[in-house]
């Protein structure tokens, strides 16, 4: 960590303690005591600040300590495969419940239902890795299952991401290409995205390439483009990876990140690259869906609510992980703020 950000993260830390101090409560046993929720989901909802109410979800390929996988013969799951035979473990998964043949299933699937499925032909494939589903609010995980809601009646966007890494050794994979062909034949035909609003980044030699500042600058993009109604799906197939926490925010001590085709010279994208890129700017109103299908994916939005679908959790809930005090103060600057509201809460 640096510096500043050292003094930055004891300077919130030594605030708090004195506003727990003024209102003679324990401050939740100190850096590690304090770092897990202690709140149900309707204390939190009652007092977190308005910026964490917007619309944003994600479907991740595994938990943050699992790697994803390439699946080799993509045939196996009965996709459309328009450019080859390979494909990621996840979104093959994915698209294999929702569009087997090209055909949508004939009922409607939860999102309990979609996850377990995930679950279960991933692990009869010989995949240990769990999805996962998290979201800025909680969801009624026994509701629909759904990419893109009714409600969602403006321009519906997209950016879509496949990185092969062509010629690294070791490194290279070869299904993330498909992966993207796959997922977009799946959103045009089943959601009504249109071509003009679908943003492509591939090493193909056909499309933008997916370097760090291009990734970037699409992401940015989107979200300027972006209005109320309006319905983002950002799909991401390539190499994830774990980094030492730089800023302090991270529980476990690591940031998750992307992983662009010029790493080497320009390095990774972390989470709290993707939280400035992706979410505080995000106009209100806006339905956004994340499909990260990449290693130590689980939360690299740092989403608050967490689903597995590992046949275990029926509900959704706040991720035991996150350290929610510096997940409000990176998103919004407001945690004196929120304390307070939660303390009252507390003393009402």
């Amino acid at each position: 960590m640096g510096f500043f950000n050292k003094l930055k993260d004891a300077a919130v830390k030594e605030a708090k303690k004195k506003i727990m101090e003024e209102l003679g409560l324990s401050d939740g046993g100190g850096d590690n005591g304090g770092n897990k929720p202690t709140m149900t989901t309707e204390e939190f909802e009652k007092t977190k600040p308005d910026e964490l109410r917007k619309d944003i979800r994600m479907i991740s390929g595994c938990e943050d300590r699992q790697t994803s996988a390439d699946v080799s013969n993509v045939s196996s799951f009965q996709l459309p495969d328009p450019a080859g035979r390979a494909g990621g473990a996840c979104t093959s998964t994915l698209l294999s419940i929702l569009y087997a043949d090209e055909q949508v299933p004939e009922d409607d699937l939860s999102f309990t239902e979609v996850l377990e499925q995930m679950r279960m032909k991933l692990k009869n494939g010989g995949y240990s890795q769990i999805p996962q589903l998290s979201s800025m609010n909680p969801i009624s995980v026994d509701h629909k299952f759904h990419l893109v809601p009714d409600t969602a009646t403006g321009t519906k966007r997209a950016v879509m991401i496949g990185i092969n890494y062509v010629g690294d050794n070791p490194g290279e994979l070869s299904g993330c290409w498909n992966d993207v062909f796959n997922m977009k034949k799946y959103i045009q035909d089943v959601h009504g995205f249109e071509e003009e609003n679908i943003v492509i980044l591939m090493d193909d030699g056909n499309h933008t390439e997916p370097t760090k500042a291009n990734i970037i600058n699409a992401y940015k993009t989107v979200i300027a483009q972006t209005e109320e109604n309006d319905a983002i799906f950002l799909h991401y197939s390539g190499h994830g990876t774990k980094l030492r926490d730089d800023d302090g925010d991270e529980g476990d001590g690591y940031d998750e990140a992307l992983v662009p085709r010029d790493f080497q010279s320009s390095g990774m994208i972390r989470d709290d690259d993707l939280y400035e890129l992706l979410i505080k700017n995000l106009p209100d109103g806006v339905h956004m869906v994340c499909l990260m299908d990449c290693c130590h994916s689980g939360t690299i939005l740092d989403l608050p609510y967490l689903f597995k679908g590992d046949g275990k959790q029926t509900e959704m809930t706040l991720d035991p992980n996150l350290d929610l005090d510096a997940f409000i103060q990176r998103i919004t600057g407001k945690l004196m703020e929120y304390l307070q509201a939660k303390l009252a809460a507390n003393l009402s």
